[in-house]
């Protein structure tokens, strides 16, 4: 019987066959917890789901979203909803809980 190694990540329980994509999806997570908290600063008003899906929104477009505020807005036209995206939230969200 083969071991297959695998790499879980700590911030939403994710697992990857590849320890990069494992870092590439814990860095894009991490990006996504701190735009979440720069709104929550900035917008004491915003709804804590909301920020956390629009903080995941930019963590995972930000390839798109630097070019675009590098003089091609239109590419911010380009991005589509992704449904997994309010469930990526979800599960960041409740591992957080967790952790608390």
């Amino acid at each position: 019987m083969p071991v297959i190694p695998m790499w879980k990540c700590d911030r939403d329980g994710s697992m990857f066959d590849d320890k990069k994509a494992a870092e590439e999806h814990d860095k894009m997570l991490e990006l996504a917890a701190n735009i979440t908290h720069m709104l929550e600063r900035h917008y004491s008003t915003i709804d804590e789901e909301l920020a956390e899906d629009i903080g995941l929104l930019f963590a995972q477009n930000k390839e798109t979203i630097a070019k675009a505020i590098k003089g091609k807005p239109e590419l911010i036209l380009e991005i589509e909803p992704q449904a997994d995206q309010k469930a990526a939230a979800s599960s960041s969200k409740k591992t957080e809980k967790k952790d608390a």
